[in-house]
């Protein structure tokens, strides 16, 4: 994944989105009741990458985003389904968590690559998550 940018909704303009900073806004989750923080991203999967062969805005692949998950300690609150549906090359997702520091974490990564590099180990495949 790469060329990661910070995307602005029109559904943040919405009263039931607060924005606390930059890019960050304190919603109430789709999941459960309580606020959280989300923010959306815009990116470009990298088919060449290991994890992402099949890779497309309606195809997001599994190993980056749950790395994405894993690192950040948050989780996807919107897909942007419409959005991806008709983008040849970027994607759009929002993620949340329940903790602003982990969104600000998140947002670290814009401008930057996240990918995901096999290793092996006592003959089983492994990979490591790489931010540059």
């Amino acid at each position: 994944m790469k060329n990661f940018r910070d995307y602005t909704p029109e559904k943040y303009s919405d009263p039931s989105y607060k924005r606390i900073e930059e890019g960050i806004y304190q919603t109430k989750s789709p999941y459960e009741e309580r606020e959280i923080f989300v923010t959306s991203l815009s990116f470009e999967m990298e088919p060449e990458c290991f994890g992402e062969e099949d890779a497309s805005p309606r195809n997001l692949t599994q190993i980056p985003i749950e790395g994405i998950l894993d690192e950040f300690f948050v989780y996807v609150t919107d897909f942007y389904d419409q959005l991806n549906e008709k983008s040849e090359t970027l994607c759009y997702q929002e993620f949340g968590s329940n903790n602003l520091e982990d969104i600000q974490k998140l947002r670290t990564i814009i401008g930057k690559r996240f990918y995901a590099v096999l290793y092996m180990s006592d003959g089983e495949e492994y990979y490591n998550m790489v931010i540059e």
